[in-house]
């Protein structure tokens, strides 16, 4: 029993969800391959030889792996598919584009954004925005899953795998990259950060947001939204927490103003601390919250702020 990851990177090193995938696949059982498509990434490659737990890195090089386009990717993880029980790969917009088209051609289940490994073919996933934990049981001769990150831990260094060569398939001639538009920040990225500062539609406008920018800085924390407060236009959608935005679980989480809907709760719950300011003290919030302050932000901020000074 062999378990392939298929590593998210930039070429030069590997993004953090590899490493929470890695140690799902190491719970599978047997040994973990890492397959790394790209295009000059070695880097990525020697990186992903230096985890712990790890036995073989597989190293494809063509010009069309450059941007992860995921034609060319599936039909990569397809050529080498036949040696392996599970494939593997984190539950973000680089792995839910790769891994579909994967389970199609193999014609077997993808089981999506598991949480925990019971058993080799048994799995936990959440469902219903995360209020029920789905335990799922798969018959097929080759399990293909995707990984939510939140739910395990990043695997260390201290591997030394050997990295394989192995021959890039032919381009699919299917999608072209055009461009890309990423915003910039000098706050840690959002799903990457141990610390997040979050506010809701308590806010009352993207103005008041700025009430948060020196807690957050003081913190060197992220800053988040719940959806209400994206909709209502106070901040970028980027900024979104919760089912429909991003899946976070930083060490702290501060919600301000956000009272709490079920779709928020669904993103940040697993945050080892959680800490809670609201004006309502029966705000959902408070019932997943290790430390809850009741009332106004617009008192509350300033005092935590002068306090961390």
């Amino acid at each position: 029993m062999t378990t392939l990851v298929i590593a998210e990177h930039d070429n030069a090193s590997l993004k953090g969800s590899t490493l929470n995938t890695i140690t799902a696949a190491i719970k599978c059982g047997g040994d973990v391959h890492v397959l790394v498509a790209g295009h000059n990434a070695g880097a990525a490659a020697q990186a992903a030889a230096q985890i712990a737990g790890v036995a073989k890195v597989l190293h494809a090089e063509a010009a069309y792996f450059a941007d992860g386009l995921a034609e060319n990717i599936a039909e990569q993880v397809l050529s080498i598919a036949s040696a392996y029980s599970h494939i593997l790969a984190p539950a973000t917009a680089y792995g839910k584009n790769i891994l579909p088209r994967v389970a199609a051609k193999l014609d077997v289940s993808q089981i999506s954004e598991i949480t925990k490994v019971d058993a080799p073919d048994t799995f936990e996933r959440p469902i219903y925005a995360g209020n029920a934990i789905a335990t799922v049981q798969s018959a097929d001769a080759v399990k293909v899953i995707t990984v939510r990150s939140t739910g395990f831990d990043a695997a260390v260094t201290g591997g030394s795998a050997a990295i394989e060569s192995i021959a890039a398939v032919a381009d699919s001639g299917k999608s072209v990259f055009v461009s890309r538009e990423v915003a910039k920040s000098d706050r840690p990225e959002l799903t990457a950060a141990k610390v997040i500062v979050s506010g809701g539609r308590g806010m009352g406008s993207g103005e008041a947001f700025k009430l948060l920018e020196p807690l957050a800085d003081r913190l060197g924390a992220a800053m988040g939204a719940s959806r209400a407060a994206v909709d209502a236009g106070y901040v970028p959608n980027d900024w979104q927490v919760g089912q429909t935005g991003k899946i976070v679980a930083p060490a702290l989480y501060i919600a301000v103003g956000i009272s709490g809907a079920i779709q928020h709760l669904a993103g940040m719950k697993d945050s080892k601390t959680i800490v809670a300011i609201n004006k309502d003290p029966e705000a959902p919030i408070f019932s997943v919250a290790d430390y809850g302050i009741v009332g106004d932000l617009f008192e509350i901020v300033p005092q935590l702020i002068a306090e961390l000074g």
